[in-house]
């Protein structure tokens, strides 16, 4: 169920850009709040996760909460700015608290790794947290300042070629760093 949950929060928030644009003259912000709110709580509820879930749930619960209370449709558009703030805090308090959070994932995958690419992990968290404080600034500046086609241009395509840019870029870094190694 964690991962149905899971996976249909990845599926929403890919949509959620395209709902925003095409439903904000049609929808209510309550309807999307009670709707999104629905999921992470359930999500929190059933699922299985770490402190840093709880938090980022709980911070998207209140903001579902906030969205609910005032109404405003201009608040739709703040979600991606606040995911990407969870997941910059996400990623760069694994920096401090260690191990980093790109190395416990390698660690799923290869217990027992070697010095070289428990450095090459720090890096890449290092990476993905500026990549998310890149992306959550222009998020942000969008939301305050341009039409809503482009926030929904930059933060349901744009942003997600990105990522998949950084993905399949790293995979090549590693790649090399494996051969090199």
């Amino acid at each position: 169920m964690s991962r149905l949950l899971g996976l249909l929060l990845v599926v929403v928030g890919l949509a959620y850009p395209f709902a925003v644009y095409f439903g904000m003259g049609h929808l209510s912000p309550r309807l999307f709040a009670a709707l999104l709110g629905g999921l992470w709580l359930a999500r929190l509820l059933l699922g299985k996760q770490g402190t840093g879930g709880r938090w980022m749930a709980a911070a998207v619960l209140a903001f579902c909460l906030l969205l609910g209370l005032a109404g405003e449709p201009a608040l739709l558009r703040w979600y991606p700015v606040l995911i990407n703030l969870l997941l910059l805090g996400l990623f760069a308090v694994s920096l401090k608290v260690g191990p980093p959070l790109v190395e416990r994932l390698a660690r799923l995958r290869e217990p027992e790794l070697p010095d070289v690419a428990v450095r090459y992990t720090r890096q890449v968290t290092k990476v993905w947290a500026l990549f998310f404080l890149g992306n959550g600034l222009i998020s942000a500046a969008l939301t305050l300042w341009a039409p809503l086609f482009w926030w929904t241009l930059y933060t349901g395509l744009i942003s997600y070629g990105l990522i998949g840019l950084l993905f399949a870029g790293e995979w090549l870094l590693r790649q090399r760093v494996r051969r090199a190694a």
